[in-house]
């Protein structure tokens, strides 16, 4: 019995412990739909502030909006607007020289109290650096001094004590991940950009282009259609990729000859014909520009190892299945 009535405890605590789970997620969902209806021109003017820093973004908090300042500036960073967190406690104490005129400071402080950030206040006031503030109370020190303010909309914590920092953080998160979208789209910014970034990890992979991992100058094998096939099999042998590229007198790339079109052609005669005669014209191939994981999908679904890389429908390298495989591509 006494078993019994302990698995029903449990199963009733887990019940609760789930139900309080929902229950704070759904509040913090409701904290961002109010968020994002209640922007308006000043994340116009903080946007238009930030991307024209000459120098950098400085994100500063303390406590849990410290935390929260350290994403943001890493998320700014690696999207294109350079930027870093200062700590408040620190700035007081020599750190404030990290921040010059050119920058612009994003202070975080839902109750726009916090005492540590009084000092990186008025060096942004005494030296006109521009100031936005992210902050929950209108009236507070931190948004009578900023420059633009970014005001939370009135919502509960869903910590149930209404003590500790959960959807005031959550919208001020992603009140940070809303200025760096707007800044990647008011920067052009693109996945080459953003891999420059990113160039280690998964990611970095992700993001490399059919450039990065194709063989140029001088390893390409090209003929002409005039070329003799005694020719172009010695070229095909000594660059090693198993084919030739045929170009025409514009240097424009025409046909391919591969190890498919040799079997097909095998016979006495090869040797002595050209290999206009055995070329398979308008070869398929990408450009340098492509995401190398969309081009191993392609010879994948062409089902070949290799493709040439054009401009202007010039050839300017060849990419290898292998190479691509390698580097982690698949």
């Amino acid at each position: 019995m006494i078993g019994v009535m302990t698995a029903v405890n449990v199963l009733e605590t887990e019940d609760e412990g789930l139900a309080a789970g929902v229950r704070a997620l759904e509040q913090e969902a409701l904290a961002l739909k109010a968020l994002a209806e209640s922007l308006d021109e000043n994340f116009v003017q903080a946007v238009a502030i930030l991307g024209a820093a000459k120098g950098r973004v400085v994100v500063t908090g303390m406590g849990k909006n410290g935390h929260i300042g350290n994403k943001i500036a890493a998320t700014l960073a690696s999207t294109g607007t350079p930027s870093y967190f200062v700590h408040p406690g620190e700035a007081s104490h020599g750190d404030l020289g990290m921040v010059t005129r050119d920058d612009v400071v994003l202070a975080l402080s839902n109750s726009g109290e916090t005492v540590e950030l009084t000092d990186f206040v008025t060096y942004c006031r005494r030296f006109s650096i521009p100031l936005v503030a992210i902050t929950a109370r209108r009236e507070s020190m931190l948004a009578r001094a900023a420059d633009v303010l970014l005001l939370l909309p009135p919502v509960a914590e869903a910590c149930p004590l209404g003590l500790a920092p959960t959807t005031s953080t959550t919208m001020t998160l992603a009140l940070g991940d809303a200025l760096a979208i707007a800044l990647i789209e008011k920067r052009h910014f693109t996945a080459t950009d953003f891999r420059k970034f990113h160039p280690g990890g998964a990611l970095g992979k992700r993001l490399m282009t059919v450039r990065d991992l194709m063989h140029g100058e001088p390893s390409i094998p090209l003929a002409t259609p005039e070329t003799p096939m005694s020719e172009a099999l010695l070229t095909m042998s000594a660059k090693g990729f198993g084919c030739v590229g045929v170009v025409d007198a514009d240097g424009k790339l025409i046909g391919i000859i591969t190890d498919g079109d040799l079997r097909r052609h095998m016979n006495d005669s090869l040797l002595t014909r050209h290999v206009g005669e055995v070329m398979t014209p308008h070869p398929r191939s990408v450009l340098p520009s492509l995401l190398a994981a969309e081009a191993v999908g392609r010879m994948n679904d062409w089902r070949v190892t290799n493709l040439f890389v054009v401009e202007e429908d010039r050839p300017v390298g060849v990419l290898h299945l292998h190479d691509c495989l390698r580097a982690g591509i698949v």
